[in-house]
C-alpha cells in the first residue's frame, strides 16, 4: 500500500516528492484487473523531466538521422501577428479589464431580467436576448476579437462571487460569457456543460487516482478540446494553483527557426491518442492525428492533451496501444518547454473570468493546497463564436462535431451543474476525462 500512498503525494501535490517516484505504476487501479502487457516505449513523463529531455536532444543528435531544413509546405518560416508574445512583454494592463460600479449593476440588472422571465428556464436557456447588457455589449465583442485576432486570451476583474447564490453565478457567467460565444461546448461523455475544477480528494472515498480537474497537482502544458476556454473563478487556493498561459505561434516560431524537423513532426498526423479502454474484453483502440494544424488565415496552433500521448499517473497506456517513438518524444517535450520558457504566469483572482483562445494559447496549472477557508473552485466553460472562430482543420472536425455538433450525443444528454461535485466514475475514470 505504500505505492498508493506515494500516488496519492503525487496527485496532491506534496512538495519535495522525487520525479523517480512518479514512474512508479499505481498499485490499485483499474487496470490492476486485467493482466495483459503494455508496450514499452520512450522513458517519458506526463510531467516532463527536463534532464530526461536534454538527454533524448543529446541522444538523437548523436544518431545523425536526416532532419529538413525547411518547415512543411504551406507553413509560414515565421509567424508575425499580434497572438505572437513571451510572457516578458505583457503586463495586467494588456489583459486585464476591470469592471466598474455601473458595469457590475448592469450584470446585476440583466441578472434580474432572467429571473423574472416567465416560465421555467434553467441555465442552458441564458443567452444574449435572455441577458441583456446593452452597455457592455461593445467592450466584451471587442474582448472577442482580442481573443481571436488580438494576443489571444483576457480577464474579466471586478465580479464577486460571494455576494451571488451557485444559482445566480452560473447564470452572470453564462450571461457574460454569451457575448463572448454563445455556442457551448460539451465537455465529457456525461453531457456535461459546466466543469467545476475542485480537488474532491476528502469527497469522494478512494480517490487518490483522481482525474486532472478533481486533484491539486500541477498540470503541464496543453490546449483543451475547444475554441475559446473559460475560467470563472469562485475562490483561490491557500496557495498555489497559479494559471500559466504561451503563445502557441511564439512556440512555434523558436522551434520552426531552430528545428524545422521538429515541425514536421508535430505536424505529421501519425500522434497516437489512447481512448483509454477500461475492460479486458474490449481490445485496445486509438486514433491518429498531429498535434500542430496550420490554421487558415492564422497560422500554425497546438491542440494536444499529453495524457491520452505520454499516460499519465492517472490514466496509464492501455495494454496494446502503440507506443510513439524516441523523435516524437523528443518534439512533444520540446513543446512543453519552450512554452515554458516564454509563459506568462498569473494568480486569479475571485471572480475573475479568464477568457483563453484554446488554438492561440497553450495552458498550464500550478500545484496547490487547499485551506479549510480557502478552497480552490473555478467553473469552466468550453465556447465558440461562429462568426471569428478560427477554421477548424480536418483533422479536429470529428473532435469538434462531438463538442459543438447539433447532432452530438454527448449534446443530446446535457447538463449544467451549478454546485461542485461529481460521481465518483466521473472523478476516477480515465474515459470520463475530457481532454
Amino acid at each position: 500500500m505504500e505505492t498508493v500512498g506515494l500516488r496519492a503525494q503525487f496527485l496532491q501535490g506534496e512538495p519535495g516528492l522525487a520525479k523517480s517516484v512518479r514512474k512508479f505504476a499505481p498499485a490499485m487501479t483499474l487496470d490492476s484487473k486485467v493482466k495483459t502487457v503494455v508496450q514499452p516505449g520512450p522513458d517519458i513523463e506526463w510531467d516532463p523531466s527536463f534532464s530526461t529531455y536534454e538527454k533524448r536532444v543529446a541522444a538523437l543528435a548523436q544518431q545523425g538521422l536526416p532532419r529538413a531544413k525547411e518547415v512543411p509546405a504551406g507553413f509560414p518560416a515565421q509567424v508575425d501577428a499580434p497572438w505572437v508574445w513571451s510572457g516578458a512583454d505583457l503586463d495586467e494592463a494588456k489583459y486585464v479589464v476591470k469592471l466598474d460600479g455601473t458595469e457590475i449593476a448592469e450584470v446585476e440588472k440583466a441578472l434580474e431580467h432572467f429571473k423574472n422571465l416567465p416560465g421555467k428556464l434553467g441555465v442552458g436557456h441564458v443567452c444574449q436576448e435572455t441577458f441583456p447588457l446593452p452597455t457592455l455589449r461593445p467592450m466584451l465583442e471587442g474582448l472577442a476579437k482580442t481573443l481571436h485576432l488580438g494576443i489571444g486570451f483576457s480577464v474579466i476583474r471586478g465580479l464577486d462571487p460571494k455576494r451571488y447564490t451557485p444559482l445566480e453565478n452560473a447564470v452572470i457567467y453564462l450571461g457574460i460569457t454569451a457575448y463572448i460565444g454563445e455556442k457551448r461546448g460539451v465537455q465529457d461523455a456525461g453531457g456535461s456543460m459546466m466543469i467545476h475544477v475542485k480537488d474532491l480528494g476528502s469527497q469522494i472515498p478512494g480517490s487518490e487516482l483522481r482525474q486532472a480537474p478533481y486533484a491539486r497537482n500541477p498540470q503541464p502544458f496543453h490546449n483543451d478540446v475547444c475554441d475559446i476556454l473559460a475560467m470563472y473563478v469562485q475562490q483561490q487556493a491557500a496557495s498555489g494553483g497559479e494559471s500559466m498561459l504561451a503563445s502557441c505561434a511564439k512556440i512555434y516560431n523558436e522551434i520552426a527557426e531552430h528545428r524545422p524537423d521538429v515541425i514536421h513532426t508535430l505536424a505529421d498526423p501519425s500522434w497516437i491518442f489512447d481512448k483509454q479502454v477500461l475492460s479486458h474484453t474490449t481490445p485496445a483502440f486509438w486514433h491518429k492525428r498531429a498535434l500542430l494544424f496550420n490554421f487558415a488565415g492564422h497560422g500554425p496552433g497546438f491542440c494536444f492533451s499529453r495524457r491520452p500521448i505520454t499516460a499519465s499517473p492517472t490514466s496509464p497506456r492501455s495494454a496494446g496501444v502503440p507506443a510513439m517513438t524516441e523523435v516524437q518524444a523528443e518534439a512533444i517535450d520540446m513543446v512543453h518547454f519552450t512554452a515554458a520558457k516564454h509563459q506568462i504566469s498569473m494568480r486569479l483572482q475571485p471572480g475573475d473570468i479568464q477568457l483563453i483562445n484554446n488554438l492561440a494559447c497553450q495552458h498550464a496549472r500550478a500545484g496547490f493546497t487547499d485551506s479549510a477557508t480557502e478552497q480552490r473552485h473555478i467553473i469552466r466553460l468550453w465556447l465558440r463564436n461562429e462568426n471569428l472562430a478560427w477554421k477548424t482543420p480536418d483533422g479536429l472536425k470529428a473532435t469538434w462535431a462531438e463538442k459543438y455538433g447539433d447532432a452530438s450525443e454527448w449534446r443530446k444528454i446535457a447538463k449544467w451543474s451549478v454546485e461542485p461535485g461529481a460521481t465518483r466514475e466521473r472523478v476516477i475514470c480515465r474515459k470520463h476525462s475530457c481532454s
